[in-house]
This record gives structure tokens, sequence and C-alpha cells, in this order.
């Protein structure tokens, strides 16, 4: 042995002692500090409700009767004077309204945040800890037994490798913005500590979604990002539409989830196991190269992954979520749930890598809905429906990144994309907030998110424009901006496949070869990177450009958002300027200019990744997948700039903001297309009318058949049937002597007349 460590070189020597000397840092601190500060926050919460409380029965007029029945006397009650309606559920233009501060709105300004910043500085240290140590396996760390039930062994275990650690930076560094862009966006809220308490839990059940080690505890994530989501887009639940858009997310997530659950079961039937590791050197060694069972698991999967990140059927609940706070509306497009579908793809990927019809599949449903979504985009007036198709649109790239197999494209795009949709929506927040101000200041009812209300706002929101026009250069896809580096990458690597560069090129689905696909899918995707350019461009034209149609009298009241409000937008936008320098392709032409700006190097995120997606490598070679040489060309680079230059000069050249007139002036639509991108295609009153009223009809038909028909038939007749036996017998008792004779008589005469008889 000593022989072999003197023959090894130093350099080997040091990396090898670098790789067993890595130790993860508080690693279960991560995941716990969120919860930490759920519990805090959730505990201030409860006593900000029950003192809102009391003083709601303060202000009640005398004789009134609070739930209890009792009367309640109040000391400021007037005659006629009417209760305060319930003070933490409410629209969002009533959302800064004044409220009362105390402590249990201060601490949470400190704690929800405060400790995000902590994980995220823990995350930072491991991450930094990992660039020295060569990492081949992941480590898990188990904390104690969860689920032995027989064969089936799942331990809580967190995972940690240089997928998961990068997940954790995003989550926890965005997710830390948009809880200080929360302090001033939601601090005058009535429900402020119960909204920050639902943030904190919603990352907390992120990050077990991320760092889980298997697939239940990584079920355990995706459920609880669910319920938060429920939570927090119905947060102002006292609005019927608000409660409802909260329903909807979580209904069409639990179809998706069906498809994780028969994963999952499909996978331990056949495998034994659901833990990460063993799943995937058990599949490769176990399972056929594209066979059946891998094929139909990893088809399962992807249903799960469409429910939460929004693909056709299942994205009609992503536009819904508007109807959350804004800030929410970034947690969850930007940094959070609507990625766990990409990021358990890739997790995956050693499955997707064995089973190529089912990656196909993948490919095209996320063009599709790439394109699709960029459609509605282009005629949506609401500034946050704009940039919620805009969030399904760019997931539908990631997806087709991921399905065509460029994993480490559709991660780095997911990055980026965290980067410049949080910008995007919270500086549509900020929009919404002055505009929100000047229409309060003057009591109009004109909607604070129609972008035909506002024209002009660069004048009066100088940081926040620069911002979002960054952020919009980015996702158009304009160089040097982030977006031109993720978003184009994907783009090329459909071109490459389209060359047979793609180990799906040789693969089939529904007779027709990948590398045509791939070429179909490069030529969608071109379009809808055009798309994407124009609808921003919109976007911005006219929120920010042309005449202010607020109004002069609402002028005066426009202004920019507070520092905790504007610090984020500014950190994200910097994102969105330097985010695509994580991976500069040195190899590619163009892109290969930026490479001595390169951060970390020449593709240094596809180097940071590549032991994830070494199993599905591995799983290429030993079956013999012939992947052709990429030969990289100018032209796709070129035409992806031109594609959104173009978009932009169109947007610019076709939209007069100066004839635009209010949304009380201006018609929705105007023609028949416009009017079919206007109601969104009508998916949603296909879905009504296909789904869910069928489903009201056999639900009111079981209702009125089965169960009170039925069950209450059976239950109510019974309680009569025995209710009739007694009045019967009850009419026996008479008290009459003579009666109960003649009864003894007739019994007498029966059984005479029955031995008689037999």
């Amino acid at each position: 042995m000593l022989a072999i460590l003197q023959a090894m070189p130093t350099e080997a020597l040091a990396q090898e002692a670098a790789t067993h000397a890595f130790e993860p840092t508080l690693l279960g601190w991560i995941v716990l500090l969120p919860l930490i500060g759920f519990v805090i926050n959730g505990a201030a919460a409860v006593v900000a409700a029950r003192r809102q409380h009391r003083e709601r029965l303060a202000h009640l007029p005398a004789g009134v009767h609070d739930e209890h029945g009792e009367e309640v006397h109040s000391n400021h009650g007037e005659e006629g004077e009417e209760a305060h309606a319930s003070s933490d559920a409410h629209a969002e233009t009533d959302a800064h309204a004044a409220a009362e501060p105390g402590w249990t709105h201060r601490l949470p300004s400190l704690v929800a945040p405060g400790v995000l910043l902590l994980a995220f500085a823990i995350a930072l240290v491991n991450f930094l800890s990992m660039r020295g140590a060569e990492l081949h396996e992941p480590i898990v760390q188990t904390f104690f037994s969860w689920l032995p039930v027989g064969e089936l062994q799942v331990d809580a275990a967190l995972l940690l490798d240089p997928l998961s650690i990068l997940m954790t930076l995003i989550v926890t560094g965005v997710g830390f913005l948009i809880h200080v862009f929360s302090v001033g966006y939601m601090s005058h809220d009535p429900g402020y500590p119960r909204y920050m308490a639902y943030l904190n839990l919603f990352v907390f059940f992120m990050l077990v979604l991320v760092l889980g080690a298997s697939y239940p505890l990584m079920f355990v994530g995706w459920e609880g990002v669910g319920l938060c989501s429920y939570l927090l887009i119905g947060f102002w639940f006292s609005e019927k539409a608000n409660a409802d858009a909260g329903k909807k997310a979580f209904i069409v997530n639990r179809i998706g989830d069906f498809g994780f659950l028969m994963a999952m079961m499909l996978l331990f039937a056949n495998l034994g196991t659901l833990n990460f590791p063993e799943v995937f050197d058990a599949a490769a060694g176990q399972l056929p190269y594209a066979g059946a069972v891998v094929t139909a698991a990893a088809l399962f999967l992807f249903l799960g992954a469409t429910g939460k990140s929004a693909q056709i059927p299942l994205y009609v609940w992503l536009p819904d979520a508007m109807a959350g706070p804004t800030p929410v509306s970034a947690l969850i497009h930007a940094a959070t749930m609507v990625t766990a579908g990409v990021y358990m793809i890739v997790r995956s990927a050693t499955l997707y890598a064995m089973a190529p019809t089912a990656s196909l599949v993948v490919a095209v449903v996320g063009t599709l809905t790439a394109v699709f979504a960029a459609t509605i985009g282009l005629k949506q007036w609401d500034i946050k429906k704009v940039l919620a198709y805009s969030t399904v649109s760019q997931l539908g790239f990631m997806v087709a990144g991921v399905g065509m197999g460029a994993y480490v494209a559709g991660i780095f795009h997911l990055m980026t994309h965290a980067f410049f949709k949080a910008c995007l929506f919270l500086g549509s927040g900020a929009v919404i907030h002055a505009m929100h101000e000047a229409l309060h200041a003057t009591h109009s009812h004109a909607d604070a998110q129609d972008m035909r209300n506002m024209g002009g706002l660069r004048k009066y929101l100088p940081v926040t424009f620069v911002t979002m026009g960054i952020a919009t250069l980015a996702i158009a896809g304009i160089p040097p901006f982030a977006g031109f580096f993720s978003k184009d990458e994907i783009v090329g690597a459909a071109w490459l496949g389209a060359q047979g560069a793609s180990p799906l090129a040789s693969a089939t689905l529904f007779g027709i070869e990948g590398a045509t696909w791939m070429g179909i899918i490069a030529v969608v995707l071109s379009f809808a990177a055009l798309l994407t350019a124009f609808y921003m461009g919109r976007l911005m034209i006219y929120t920010f450009f042309g005449p202010n149609r607020t109004g002069e009298t609402e002028q005066r009241h426009l202004h920019e958002v507070g520092w905790t409000m504007t610090v984020p937008l500014v950190v994200l936008a910097l994102l969105s300027l330097i985010g695509g320098l994580f991976n500069v392709e040195a190899e590619v032409p163009i892109v290969n200019w930026f490479t001595p700006l390169a951060i970390g190097g020449g593709g240094a995120l596809h180097d940071w990744l590549h032991p994830v997606i070494e199993g599905a490598e591995a799983v290429h070679a030993a079956n013999g997948v012939v992947i052709a040489e990429a030969h990289h060309y100018a032209w796709p680079i070129l035409l992806a700039i031109a594609i959104g230059v173009v978009g932009l000069v169109l947007a610019g050249v076709l939209l007069k903001p100066a004839r635009l007139g209010s949304a009380e002036e201006h018609p929705d639509y105007v023609g028949a297309l416009d009017r079919l991108l206007y109601h969104k295609w009508f998916v949603d009153e296909l879905y009504d009318t296909l789904v869910v009223r069928p489903v009201y009809a056999l639900s009111r038909g079981f209702s009125s058949i089965v169960d009170r028909g039925l069950i209450d038939g059976i239950v109510d007749g019974s309680g009569r049937f025995a209710q009739g036996v007694g009045l019967m017998v009850g009419r026996i008792q008479t008290g009459q002597l003579n009666t109960y004779a003649f009864m003894i008589l007739v019994g007498v005469l029966a059984v005479l007349g029955a031995f008689v008889a037999f």
C-alpha cells in the first residue's frame, strides 16, 4: 500500500486527500433555519391574530354578540358603526393600508430574511469547500431511520452533490432577496407575520425537495411546496377569486403527484429501493435499456414534472397564481416551486438516459409549452400575467433542454431565469406599488396592474425602469446578458441534435427519428424566442414609455419604492447581467469572445455539474449510443442574436404607446386572433366544459343518488322503521284489560292453528 502511495504523483495525492477531507458544514442547519423562522413567525402571527381579534371586538357596538354567543360590551362602539372586516384577508389593492406596527411585525422583518441569509451563508461555505474537492459520488448525511417498513428502508437523509448545492444557493440566495423585498412590500399588511411564516415554510420544503436523498423525501418537499403555494396564492382568502386560485393550484398539482407516486411504486417494485444512489446504480444494472419499466417510470415522473413546472396540459394553475402577493409570484416563478420538475428530471438523468422515447416526449412537450405560452403572453394587459405566461414559456425551454439530454443547459437556464425573472416580478411589484399609491390617493378604482393605465413610468421609477430593462434584455437573449448564454445554449443543443450530436438523435418517437425532432424543436424554440423578445418589449414600452396614463392628479403621487425594495432589484439586475458568465462555452463561436470574462473559467458550470450526469453518460456508453461529433458554427449564434434584436425592434416599431388609451378607453382586443390570445386560447373554458362541469355533474349525481338517496335512505329508513315499530308496539300497550285478553286469545288461537296445520 505504501508503495502504491509513493508511486502516485504528488498532485494526485493532494487531490485524493482533498476528496476525503471534505465534510459538509452544518448541512442540516440549511434546512432547519427556515423551519425555525416559520415557528417564530408563526407564533408572532398567532399573537397578532389574537390581538386583532380583541381589537375588532372592542370596536363592535354594544349588544353585538361574539362567535360564542356572549354579549360584547364595547368601550368605543358608536351606534351604527360597522365592525371591521377580517383584517388579514383583502385584495392586493388594499395591501398597503395602514396597520399598527408592533413586535409581531418588527420581529418577522428580522427573522424571516435573517434565517435565509444564514442558510445561504452555510450553503456558500459548503460550495466553496466542494470546489477544492473531487466529488464523483454524492455525500449522503443520514440523521435517522424514517421509513423502516419491510424491504422499504428510507432514511431522513440529505444528499450533497454539485447539483443540490447549486440549487440550494439559488433557493436561499434569491429567496433571501425576495424576503427582503417583502419587508418593504408587505410590512403594512395586517397579515404580515403570517405571510412571513408561510414564506419561511415554503423555502424549508423547497430545501427538503432539493437536498433530500431519496424519492420519498423529495416527495415530502414536493407536497410541502404545493401546500405552501396554496396558502400563499390564497393569502387574501376573503376574496373568492384568490381562494379559487389557491385551490386550482393545489388540485392541478395533485394530478401530477399521481404520476410521481406511480413512478415511485414502479421503481420500488422493480429495484427494491428508492434512495437516489441505489436507484441509479440498480437501474443501470437491472432494467433493460429503453425497456417498458424504465420508460413508464420516466413518463410517470414527467407527469409529476408537468404539474410542478407548469407544462402542457397542467400549466393552467400558474397564471392564476398571480392572485397572491407579488413577491410570492417571484418566489414561486423564479426560485422555488416551478423549478422542481426540471430539477427532478436532471436528478433522474440516469433513468431518462435509459428511456430515450420518454426523453423525446419530454423535449416535445417542453417545446410546445414554450411556444404556446409565448403566444398568450402577446396579448395580456395585466403586467403580472404577461410575466406569468413568460414563466410558463421559459420553463418550456428548460424542459425541452433536459428532455434533449442537455441537462447542464437546462439547469443553466434555470439559474439565469431565477435572476432575471425574480427581477422582473419584483420590478412589477414596484410598479404596482407605485400605481396603487397614486390611484389610492385619488380614490380611483382603475386597475393598478393594467398596462393600459400606466405609461411613461421611467420618469417616476428610474431604478425600477433600469433594472427591469436589464432583465428584459437578459430574457430576450441580447448579449452579454445572462439569457443570451443560457437560452441560446438550449436552442443550440437542438441544432446540434439535428446534426446527430445528441444521444437521442437515433431514437424514435411516433416513427420519426430523434434528429428530425431536434430540427423541429430548434425551429419552434427559435420562434418562441422571437415571441419572447416581442412580448417583453411590449411590456416595457407600454409600462415605461409614451405619455403617462394614470391621470394628472395621480402623477403627483407616483414615486420610486423604498430601499428594501430597490436593493434586491439592483442585485438581481446585476446577476441578470453577469449570470451568463458562469458558463461561457469556449468552443462556441461568438460566445467564446466572452471567455476572458468567464467566471470560474470557460464552461465552469459544465465542469461543475459533470459528476451529476456521469451516470447518464455511462448508460449511453454501455448501450452503444452513437453521438456524432459536435461542430459548432457561428450562424446559430448570429441567428439567436438577430431573433432577440428583431423581437425588441418589432415591438418598438409596431406598438404605438402614444395612441394607447386607458383600460376604460382601449378595448381588450380588436380582431378574432386578438380575442383568441386574450382569452388564452380558451383553454380554461375548454377544461371547464370537458372536465370541471362533468366532474361537478358526476359529484352532484353521486350526492343525490348515492349519498342522499341510498346512504341517507338506508340510515333514515332504519330510523323510521324503528320509529314505526315503536309506535305500533306502543299502541298495543293501552292499559285496557279487555284488549290484553283479546290479544292473548289471538295468540293462543295462532299457536293452536300452527299445531293443527303442521
